[in-house]
């Protein structure tokens, strides 16, 4: 008994442990991440000089503002003297120096990205976006973020410096999950004439994976679905994203809406959203319009029903087996997304700069839509039990909440009504001619 009863505690412990795992991957980007690396350029008296990059390396999922938190554990009584490009949020503890006082003396700093506009003197390569970072699929030249540090008391050789630890990630909440920091070999750098390569004098670096089930209990979208051919309209479930808050929502037509101050983000990220039966900030239609002989139009509405977030670089992700066809996207940009080299059915809708990459707040205009017409394959195309409708919905990297299969519009049976008249009329004939003849 004693040997069962141990078996099963490590059968539960090794599924519980699956389970963390796999709860940070993402079966549409499986490879999707964000890398922080760490190369130090040059020794000072007490320590070194790094540049820390960061690289957005998640097809569809950004951060967006307040932006990116970082931090972690110093692995000795290491200070940071200065900053160049981001700033500590607290100085800590700095009444032991007596000449120049650092920049932050905390154990575990906690940094943050400058804002757009700073003074010249601190901006740095790729710093000063308010944390924000594009994803790698939308927009790649934005997806970098980078700062310089000069580190106190950390020792000036390879062998004496040691790597932070316990390394955290906020984007702008929870989510993220940061591996330890582990030593790589040197990064490689060109001269700007490209005829001579230099290289950091130690490097290293560390992957942060994101979770939707260390971001929040609940989905941040829902999904509803409607067709030309059912009057029908499938809502998103209710409660969809929790109804905790239900009593802090507001109704649509409500006086509070023209009060000043209603659309101010608060520091907590609190939303304020309209009282919907889902609850959800945002809610993706997914209407199928029409269908042609050799094609078949969709038409995609994404709301937002929420009065303090503007929702900027967004991106939609829907998964269906006919995306691999796809002719013309209309006002929206459109990028496949192939994880699996030989399956093509994700794709990546999102803003067009300048027109709609800007999801407004909850209102007339909190909403962008788009249509989509895709060609037809014959052997696999039907408007029957759901097959038209997207097997799976991300917005802003989130997976939706979609409503039960058994909700869906269905055809109506006119069809098969057609068929059987049409069986009994050719019987019929035939009886006839073997009558005459």
């Amino acid at each position: 008994m004693v040997l069962n009863f141990c078996c099963i505690c490590c059968k539960n412990s090794v599924i519980s442990m699956w389970m963390n795992v796999s709860a940070a991957y993402d079966p549409l980007d499986p490879n999707g991440n964000i890398t922080i690396k760490w190369d130090v350029m040059s020794w000072t008296p007490d320590g070194y000089v790094a540049v820390v990059t960061m690289n957005n390396f998640q097809m569809y999922r950004h951060i967006m503002s307040p932006g990116w938190t970082l931090g972690w554990t110093w692995a000795k009584k290491e200070v940071i003297w200065t900053m160049i490009g981001a700033q500590a949020t607290e100085q800590g503890d700095c009444s032991k120096f007596k000449g120049n006082i650092p920049h932050c003396c905390k154990k575990t700093p906690t940094v943050v990205d400058m804002l757009p506009g700073v003074p010249y003197n601190q901006q740095f390569t790729n710093c000063c976006k308010g944390g924000v970072l594009a994803s790698w699929g939308q927009d790649p030249q934005s997806s970098v973020s980078a700062f310089q540090v000069s580190v106190g008391q950390a020792g000036t050789t390879n062998k004496t410096v040691k790597l932070p630890k316990n390394f955290t990630l906020l984007g702008p909440g929870p989510g993220y999950t940061c591996s330890p920091a582990k030593i790589v070999p040197p990064t490689k750098f060109f001269t700007p004439d490209l005829r001579r390569k230099t290289q950091a004098l130690m490097t290293w670096n560390l992957t942060c994976t994101y979770s939707q089930f260390v971001a929040q209990k609940h989905p941040r979208c829902c999904v509803s679905l409607s067709t030309f051919y059912n009057e029908t309209i499938t809502s998103c479930p209710s409660c969809a994203c929790g109804c905790e808050n239900k009593h802090k929502c507001i109704k649509s037509d409500s006086k509070l809406l023209s009060m000043v101050g209603v659309n101010t983000p608060r520091k907590d990220n609190a939303p304020l959203l309209q009282c919907t039966q889902h609850m959800c900030p945002v809610r993706i239609h997914w209407h199928v319009k029409l269908n042609y002989k050799e094609y078949w139009r969709v038409k995609i509405t994404v709301t937002n029903f929420n009065y303090r977030v503007n929702y900027t670089q967004w991106t939609l992700v829907a998964q269906h087996p006919n995306l691999n066809n796809v002719t013309q996207v209309f006002s929206f940009d459109y990028k496949p997304l192939v994880p699996y080299q030989s399956i093509n059915d994700t794709g990546m809708f999102y803003g067009m700069k300048f027109y709609n990459d800007l999801l407004m707040e909850a209102g007339p205009a909190g909403n962008v839509q788009s249509e989509v017409l895709l060609q037809k394959n014959k052997d696999t195309f039907t408007l029957k039990q759901g097959w038209a409708f997207p097997r799976k919905v991300y917005f802003n990297g989130d997976e939706c909440m979609l409503p039960p299969p058994d909700s869906y519009p269905y055809l109506p049976n006119f069809a098969h009504q057609n068929l059987d008249a049409f069986s009994t009329l050719f019987r019929s004939m035939l009886l006839i001619l073997l009558v005459l003849f």
